[in-house]
Parts: C-alpha cells; sequence; structure tokens
C-alpha cells in the first residue's frame, strides 16, 4: 500500500512517520512538497503518487493570526480538504483528515459527542468545519478525527510555551475558565496507526462512507492546571532553567487575557464511539508530558 502523508513536519505528521510505516510505503510531504494553498499543486502531488491512503496532517493552525488572514486559512482548512477528497474518490483511496474541538463554541456543559451541533466562535474554527464538509460534499471515503489541546515534542504547542516563558518570568498568569484534554501528538499517531490496522482487518469503510471520531487524552484539565502540571513535572526532570514554578502560576479569566480569537470554555470531547467502535481506551496525558519532557531535556543538551 502506498501512504501518501502531508504535514509531514508539524507535530501530528512528524509521529504519524512512525506509526504509519508498518502499514506500506510512506510518500511524507511537508510544505515545500505540496502546499495546501495550491490546489493544483496538490492535484500534481496526488497523481504522481497515486496513494491508496491520504493522510492530511497539515492545516492553518496559528488560531489568533486566522482572524487577521481568513483568506489564507480557509485555502488550506477549508478547500484544500475538498481538493483532497475528490483526488482520494477518483482513486478509490481512504482519506484520513484531522480536525478540531474548535468546531463547537464551548457553552455545553457536558463533553461533546459527534453529533452536537458545532458553533465555531472565530476563523480557525470555522474553516476546519468548512473543510469537514467540504470532505463530506466529495462523498469519498474518509475518516475524520476532531482533536484538542494538541502537543508534543516537535513543533510549536503550549508546553513549549510555558517553559520559554518561566525563563524570563518569575510568575504567569494562565486561564483557568477553559476546560479541554491535552492531548499527545504521539497518542493521535499511535490512534490512527490502530485505526488503520483494525480497518485492514475487515473493519474497512464502505465505498462513500464518512466516519467522525473524537479523539482525544483522558482527564481534562484548565489552562491553568496543565501549565502547573508541565512545571511540576519540568522541576522533576533535570536540564530546565525554571525561574518559577507551579505556586506562582496565578489563575486568571478569560476576561483577563484578551485574545483576537475566541476559545470554547469547554472543549471536552467525548471518545467513546471511537473507544467502542476500535476496542480503545483513551489514556490518560501525563505519562506522555513526561516523556515529552525528558526528550525535550536530552536535545538540550545535545543528545
Amino acid at each position: 500500500m502506498t501512504i501518501l502523508l502531508l504535514g509531514k513536519d508539524g507535530q501530528v505528521g512528524w509521529q504519524l512517520q512512525r506509526s504509519l510505516a508498518p502499514h506500506g510505503d510512506v510518500v511524507a510531504c511537508g510544505r515545500a512538497e505540496c502546499d495546501l494553498a495550491d490546489p493544483d499543486g496538490i492535484r500534481a502531488v496526488v497523481r504522481a503518487v497515486r496513494p491508496t491512503l491520504i493522510v492530511n496532517a497539515s492545516a492553518y493552525t496559528a488560531v489568533d493570526k486566522a482572524e487577521s488572514e481568513p483568506e489564507l486559512a480557509a485555502q488550506i482548512n477549508a478547500h484544500a480538504p475538498g481538493v483532497l477528497a475528490e483526488e482520494a474518490k477518483l482513486l478509490g483511496a481512504l482519506l484520513v483528515h484531522y480536525s478540531t474541538d474548535y468546531v463547537y463554541d464551548g457553552t455545553k456543559t457536558a463533553p461533546y459527542v459527534e453529533s452536537d451541533p458545532t458553533a465555531p466562535q472565530g476563523v480557525y474554527g470555522a474553516t476546519k468545519l468548512a473543510g469537514e464538509a467540504a470532505i463530506r460534499t466529495v462523498g469519498g471515503k474518509s475518516i475524520i478525527f476532531r482533536t484538542s489541546w494538541v502537543f508534543g515534542a516537535r513543533g510549536a504547542n503550549f508546553v513549549k510555551t510555558i517553559l520559554r516563558l518561566v525563563r524570563e518570568r518569575d510568575q504567569l498568569g494562565v486561564v483557568n475558565d477553559q476546560i479541554g484534554s491535552p492531548t499527545p501528538a504521539a497518542l493521535i499517531a499511535t490512534v490512527t496507526g490502530n485505526v488503520l490496522a483494525m480497518l485492514r482487518r475487515g473493519q474497512r469503510l464502505e465505498s462513500g462512507e464518512n466516519r467522525l471520531y473524537h479523539l482525544a487524552a483522558a482527564n481534562p484539565v484548565s489552562w491553568h492546571a496543565f501549565a502547573c502540571a508541565v512545571l511540576a513535572q519540568a522541576r522533576q526532570t533535570q536540564g530546565f532553567e525554571l525561574k518559577c514554578g507551579p505556586e506562582a502560576v496565578r489563575a486568571i479569566s478569560t476576561a483577563e487575557y484578551p485574545t483576537p480569537a475566541r476559545r470554547p470554555a469547554n472543549s471536552r470531547l467525548d471518545c467513546s464511539r471511537l473507544e467502542q467502535d476500535f476496542d480503545l481506551r483513551m489514556p490518560d496525558w501525563q505519562p506522555y508530558l513526561a516523556r515529552m519532557l525528558q526528550l525535550l531535556a536530552l536535545k538540550q543538551h545535545g543528545y
């Protein structure tokens, strides 16, 4: 099987190179090889590779910047998935695509299930939702995973931001009224590989079937609690310069930290459908955080 992976240099794409390898020959592309803002370029790459499986881990993820670059965000997040779906359908290939908790408005008091109404509050969420719709409209075989609060050793994320800030400041303010599940990029990649393995063993998608799943780690927390966990773990891991620890992280409200894009207050995702369909159990994110910090510490020391 030939697999076309897009977004190889991102958090999830980097991990997917490992988890997809057992399933076939992986052709991994970054922006230089396949720019999702270029529809003709996308078609040319897919037609040259002729994959059996397309995995799209590329996206415009600058949530606040998207408010001032809506056209570019739409091109990458909304239009490109539709182009990929069209090309996949022509080849009879399966398309795997990743979406986000930002498709919801965050007003629900319980975890969101896949059938809940969507109501994105910003450009990023709206364009990601439009990408989902474009894939479904084409009507080929596809799986969409909605995930949340992604972190990993590769790329930019909240964990790395906190570690950078505590090298410069002796106290921080982090919002405590937004709740979600920090989700390791490694977990997303591993689950993707497991799902593909089970599909190959008999749980195949019917022609034109689209499946939507929530994919997030267990144990939701606030951003404030997540920041405290990062610093507590960093304190136990040799190699980090910390001007402050979790006790110096002040809990603040969203109103005290305004951003160009509105974030959902509740980003909790119910993963029951995914767990039941593929006999999975979503793990806690904390062991992944510990491993990530160990890797970052080793990298800082040149290992």
